[in-house]
């Protein structure tokens, strides 16, 4: 599963009101991999559908496309900024090459390990939704909310307890720099490599190890040609929904009270349906593999491994600057629950 350039398949969702829009569309994109829509974000798609089509009494209905309609995400993504898309769901990544501030999500450990605070300040962070939020604007988007699709856990040939254990390690991850930083941190040798090659990389132990939510894992198999399954905490694959900016502005009130209802009431849904997809997903690998390893890493133990990726925070600062420095503090003292 890729963070930014992700090899998934993603659901389009077309919102069409005569009265709200008149012959304009707006479109909403979901994150639903291979087309799956037990998936967490396809059951997003189909919940919002849902309430929103409920609240506007059926003024706003909305149907779902598959994924390469319109393009790869950083072009819907841009298509939502220039108004031929009204709403996109995109990795926070994607933002990166024009609002550097958004790679802070690629920080490891950046996130707390209770997702109940993580949902409090993922749906309500003032720095998410005021600072970040707002240098989006200067693109015409408009930053909705954010969710987790899942803890980002190693899958491995041996088992990872300490950085030392990484030594000689080569570990597939994503072509972006801050996460090749991070891992070498970790003490691993990180390999990027094409999603689509990842399998093949392990079955002919190229790499030793990858990275992956919990229903990537079992999507693609990678359980199979791997001996462990380690949940290390340093980071969930997350996603966002913006919109075009001046689009949302332009809404009547009541159709933007009916959009940010839907959009408040989705937080619990959705952070309780990842828990239960990724659960499920979990027991099936479980089931076709019942030898494979299982291994949660201490509190201890991912001390270790936060403190020895701190680095990376130094390096986002000095990518970022001031600002930079200042949305990482923020988000610190957020995510720490205090």
């Amino acid at each position: 599963m890729e963070n930014q350039s992700l090899e998934i398949t993603l659901c389009l969702c077309r919102l069409r009101s005569n009265t709200l829009l008149g012959r304009q569309h707006c479109r909403h994109v979901e994150v639903c991999p291979r087309r799956d829509p037990r998936l967490s974000a396809g059951a997003y798609a189909q919940q919002f559908k849902k309430l929103i089509e409920e609240k506007t009494n059926g003024d706003v209905t909305v149907e779902v496309y598959p994924y390469g309609t319109l393009g790869q995400s950083e072009d819907l993504t841009e298509l939502t900024a220039n108004g031929v898309l009204q709403f996109a769901n995109a990795s926070p990544g994607i933002f990166g090459s024009f609002v550097p501030e958004m790679q802070v999500f690629s920080i490891p450990y950046l996130l707390n390990q209770d997702n109940e605070v993580n949902k409090k300040v993922l749906s309500s962070s003032p720095t998410i939704y005021g600072t970040l939020g707002g240098k989006l604007t200067d693109k015409n988007l408009k930053l909705l909310t954010m969710y987790p699709e899942g803890e980002m856990v190693w899958t491995t040939n041996k088992e990872i307890r300490s950085p030392g254990d990484f030594e000689n390690f080569k570990m597939r991850v994503m072509a972006s720099p801050m996460l090749v930083e991070a891992y070498k941190s970790f003490g691993a040798d990180p390999t990027p490599l094409p999603y689509s090659e990842v399998y093949g990389a392990l079955q002919l132990k190229m790499v030793d190890g990858q990275v992956n939510p919990i229903f990537a894992i079992e999507e693609m198999k990678f359980y199979e040609v791997s001996d462990f399954l380690i949940w290390a905490g340093q980071q969930q694959f997350t996603t966002t929904v913006i919109t075009n900016n001046d689009w949302y502005n332009s809404l009547p009130a009541d159709k933007k009270k009916a959009l940010d209802d839907t959009l408040a009431e989705m937080t619990d849904y959705i952070f309780a349906t990842q828990d239960e997809f990724n659960a499920a997903r979990l027991e099936k690998i479980k089931a076709a593999k019942p030898g494979i390893k299982l291994v949660e890493l201490t509190a201890d133990e991912r001390e270790a491994f936060k403190k020895a990726s701190m680095n990376i925070r130094e390096q986002y600062i000095e990518m970022t600057g001031d600002s930079g420095k200042e949305v990482l503090d923020s988000l610190t003292e957020e995510f720490s629950g205090n």
